[in-house]
C-alpha cells in the first residue's frame, strides 16, 4: 500500500474541495511546495498534485507552483488537471513530472489515452458519481459507468488507475471501499483509492483487502485526522 498525500492547487495555493465545487475550497498553504516538502520529510515516497484551474480550463494553470514543487522537493510526483494532449504530457515530463493522470480525455478519447500509456507514465483517473463517470473538472456526468472504463484499459499499458466516489471527497466521510474494490476487480491494474478519507482506521481497512494498491489522502491529513508519520512507518 502507497499512501498519496495530495495537493490541489487553485489560484497557485493548495487547497481542498468538498465534493469538487471549486467555491468550497478552503486554502491551506500560500506556499504548497512547503507542504510537499513537509510530506517528503515524513517519509512520502509520491505526491499526488491536481491543477484544479487546469482541470476547469483544459490545460495547466498553476505551472508556476509545479515547478516551484518540482525544484524544491525529491519526492515522486503524478499531476493531473487540464493534460489533453502530447505536448502539454512531454511539457510536464521535461519539468521532472514523474507521471502524468489523465482524467476527462480518457473518456472522451480512450484510444489517444492508450498510445500515451504505450510511450509515457500514465495514469488514468476515474471519478465517478452514482457509479457513472465524471468530466471536465466533475462539472458533467457522462453516461458511461466507471467500471466498463477501468475495463477499457485493462491490457492499455497504464501504470494505475486512480479511482475517486465525488460524492465522498473531502467529506471525511469514509473512503469507498466496495467502489474502488469493483474498479481494481474490473481491470486488474493498479488502483489507487481517492475521496472521503476520514482516519487511520480507512487506511487499514484498505490494506487489509489485499486488493488495493494505494491511497490519496487530503483532508484527513490537513485536519489532523491521521498522523501521517505513524502511517509512513507502518507501511515501511
Amino acid at each position: 500500500m502507497t499512501l498519496y498525500p495530495a495537493i490541489d492547487l487553485k489560484d497557485g495555493k493548495a487547497v481542498r474541495l468538498t465534493k469538487g465545487l471549486m467555491d468550497s475550497a478552503k486554502i491551506y498553504s500560500d506556499e504548497p511546495w512547503n507542504l510537499v516538502k513537509k510530506f517528503e520529510e515524513m517519509g512520502a515516497e509520491w505526491v499526488h498534485i491536481v491543477d484544479l484551474n487546469g482541470a476547469f480550463a483544459g490545460e495547466p494553470k498553476n505551472l508556476e507552483q509545479i515547478i516551484k514543487i518540482r525544484q524544491n522537493c525529491n519526492v515522486k510526483l503524478e499531476l493531473g488537471g487540464g493534460i489533453r494532449d502530447e505536448k502539454t504530457i512531454k511539457k510536464m515530463l521535461d519539468i521532472g513530472i514523474d507521471r502524468i493522470i489523465l482524467g476527462s480525455i480518457a473518456v472522451t478519447n480512450p484510444q489517444f489515452v492508450k498510445d500515451m500509456a504505450s510511450k509515457y507514465p500514465i495514469a488514468v483517473g476515474i471519478d465517478a458519481i452514482d457509479g457513472f463517470v465524471a468530466v471536465e473538472g466533475w462539472a458533467d456526468v457522462s453516461t458511461m459507468k466507471a467500471t466498463e472504463l477501468a475495463k477499457e484499459y485493462a491490457s492499455a499499458g497504464v501504470e494505475a488507475i486512480i479511482c475517486t466516489d465525488v460524492s465522498k471527497d473531502g467529506t471525511l466521510s469514509g473512503v469507498n471501499i466496495e467502489f474502488t474494490l469493483e474498479i481494481a476487480r474490473s481491470c486488474s491494474l493498479s488502483t489507487i483509492a481517492s475521496g472521503g478519507v476520514k482516519d487511520e482506521s480507512d487506511i487499514e481497512d484498505l490494506i487489509s483487502t489485499k486488493e488495493i494498491d494505494g491511497v490519496i489522502i487530503g483532508k484527513a491529513y490537513y485536519e489532523g485526522k491521521i498522523d501521517l508519520p505513524k502511517m509512513f512507518k507502518l507501511l515501511d
